[in-house]
């Protein structure tokens, strides 16, 4: 279930206000307005957006296909809705969290943005299912709409987590520090999404019975902080 689900009151008005939502489903109570929701992207996530099917988001919300109708104008637009919905809920949510972990030193910032995202997103396996399918199968119709106002909040994310560091002396001044973001914010994303989405390990072979994934990170973040730390004084 979506955290805080009534601050998006605003933004389902909005949403109401292009088209893309009807004044009967802004009226529906929270929890019903959930279950439809994460029922589109679970449809969208298992068979693509372009073989959505109605009446299986209907049986997965528990709801009729006519009150689907009286909520969307029409198929698309019930997609489009929920695209756009959870875009603005992850974008939101880290745009929140962004001066926090910008505030803590370095090594902490980036345990709490990698196991933090993990924990959240095992609790949002819908919206991860559906965010997978649009980052890894390359689906020209979600890569702009949804991978990338994501990917780059991301990213952003980790530059602001370095910009803070170079403040504090964690990091070296001659680092390039746009490109040290995007490779850091690489190397954290394979980290999580591998133990997000289990054939990406099968090919990373990261993590396995004999390797936990706490052994990973603490490797991930000594080579990181190894290579961009301040050399220390003879």
């Amino acid at each position: 279930m979506l955290p805080d689900w009534l601050k998006f009151h605003t933004h389902i008005l909005e949403l109401e206000q292009k088209g893309l939502v009807t004044r009967t489903f802004r009226r529906l109570d929270p929890q019903r307005q959930q279950a439809i929701v994460h029922a589109i992207l679970e449809e969208s996530a298992e068979k693509g957006p372009a073989s959505l099917n109605i009446k299986e988001v209907a049986r997965r919300a528990d709801v009729s296909i006519g009150s689907l109708y009286q909520y969307f104008c029409s198929r698309n637009g019930l997609l489009d809705f929920a695209v756009e919905l959870c875009v603005r809920y992850v974008t939101d949510m880290f745009r929140a969290y962004q001066p926090y972990l910008a505030s803590l030193p370095l090594k902490e910032a980036l345990h709490v943005y990698v196991m933090g995202g993990l924990e959240w997103g095992r609790t949002e396996e819908g919206l991860v299912r559906f965010f997978g399918r649009a980052a890894y199968q390359g689906d020209p119709a979600l890569s702009e709409r949804v991978v990338r106002p994501v990917a780059s909040i991301m990213r952003e994310m980790v530059q602001s987590i370095l910009e803070q560091a170079v403040q504090r002396g964690e990091i070296r001044p001659d680092i390039d520090l746009q490109a040290t973001a995007r490779v850091i914010n690489t190397l954290m994303i394979a980290v999580a999404d591998s133990q997000l989405f289990p054939y990406l390990n099968a090919y990373f072979q990261l993590t396995g019975e004999s390797m936990p994934l706490e052994r990973i990170v603490e490797a991930a973040f000594s080579l990181l902080l190894n290579g961009i730390s301040p050399c220390p004084q003879p």
